[in-house]
């Protein structure tokens, strides 16, 4: 992976993480092959994190489980 993705074409939505009242808002694509980008949706046209979709998902499932 670069330090440069392409995201032109990436379908954001809310995480179902998100808090839903309009504070702490995180967005991801699910159509980007090989990773998931992360975004903060207050500012859509900063920058964005991208994790390897593996990677993403251990962290989910740590945090679920209360493990970090």
């Amino acid at each position: 992976m670069t330090s440069t993705q392409d995201l032109s074409r990436a379908a954001w939505r809310t995480s179902s993480y998100s808090d839903g009242t309009g504070g702490s808002c995180v967005e991801v694509a699910d159509n980007v092959p090989g990773i998931l980008p992360v975004r903060d949706s207050k500012a859509p046209e900063g920058p964005a994190l991208a994790f390897r979709a593996e990677g993403w998902a251990s962290f989910v499932t740590a945090v679920k489980d209360g493990t970090i």
